[in-house]
């Protein structure tokens, strides 16, 4: 098998002018260039990437750790983060792992093993005590805030409060939420502002009305036919994503219950499929974060950056007078 020797002894080249092509280097004549890139093909050389990494102390690879590869949220923060990683001519190696715990240290175990650059975690499973000591084999960042690491996140807090005050600026009053892992950050943030927002009209938080563990539109279409059994019901729902929003419209639509005139529904985060359904959202920016988060990765950055957020005014929320 040919090496850099052999290539530089044929293109008529020093070995240091081969190494510079093959590292894309600027500083060569278009004539060594060409002379060696020949040679190359001529021979059908390929570098052996293991050792190049060896060399450099770098693999070119980030892994984003997140619960779902084929979740539009996930989708859309890993878009984000492969957008700009690959304008610097970095991989990104996802990492799913359903919230399992062990499987979330394997990948932090690839970082200790040097098999990757850094982390970028979309959502975890394990306690930040429990991922912390991992940033001296590299840098994490989080998409959620966290005071000890960089971080691209949106206030879930502002953005909830934000959509709960627009139902009851619409005059609903019996309003009631979707969510999803109950013990999450996100969702005590949600809950701390659902209850505040009805505190400020004097309205009881009716436990009925809280659905937790929404993922999917499944959860979604769920959550409607549980409504429907209750003997008190909310007249609008704010979801935790677009996509329970449309399995609670579609459950909606097969009951018989029209939306938004006998239920509003409201959605979270913008996806493409709300601007389709007509739904009333709020726009947390999810590719902007993985953009973000990517930045402070390659960079080396410590900050933390608060992505802002909008609500999108559709066609899913009524007025009561």
């Amino acid at each position: 098998m040919a090496n850099i020797k052999d290539i530089a002894k044929l293109a008529g080249v020093s070995v240091t002018t081969v190494s510079r092509v093959l590292n894309h280097h600027p500083y060569v004549s278009d004539d060594k260039r060409h002379k060696v890139e020949q040679v190359i093909e001529d021979l059908e050389f390929h570098q052996n990437l293991n050792a190049i990494h060896l060399v450099k102390g770098k693999t070119y690879t980030v892994g984003a750790i997140m619960p779902y590869i084929d979740h539009p949220y996930f989708q859309a923060m890993v878009g984000g983060i492969m957008k700009r990683a690959f304008m610097y001519n970095y991989s990104v190696l996802c990492c799913p792992t359903s919230y399992d715990q062990a499987e979330e240290l394997k990948y932090l175990d690839m970082l200790k093993g040097r098999e990757l650059d850094g982390l970028i975690i979309c959502s975890r499973s394990n306690d930040w005590d429990t991922i912390m000591p991992y940033t001296e084999y590299g840098p994490i960042i989080s998409c959620e805030r966290f005071e000890k690491l960089p971080c691209a996140y949106t206030d879930h807090y502002e953005a909830f409060l934000t959509g709960i005050n627009y139902l009851i600026e619409e005059g609903h009053r019996k309003i009631g939420y979707c969510t999803g892992r109950k013990y999450s950050l996100s969702s005590k943030m949600r809950y701390a502002a659902f209850k505040t927002a009805l505190t400020q009209i004097n309205q009881p938080i009716e436990v009925d009305w809280i659905f937790t563990d929404c993922f999917t539109m499944h959860d979604g279409k769920n959550a409607i036919s549980t409504l429907q059994n209750l003997n008190s019901k909310p007249t609008a729902i704010l979801t935790n994503g677009d996509e329970v929003a449309a399995g609670m419209i579609t459950q909606a639509e097969i009951s018989g219950i029209n939306i938004p005139d006998k239920l509003s529904i409201m959605g979270f985060d913008n996806n493409p499929m709300s601007e389709t359904l007509g739904l009333t959202t709020v726009d947390s920016n999810i590719k902007e974060i993985g953009e973000q988060a990517f930045r402070l990765f390659y960079t080396s950055s410590n900050e933390q950056m608060k992505i802002p957020f909008k609500l999108v005014k559709r066609n899913t929320v009524s007025t009561i007078t």
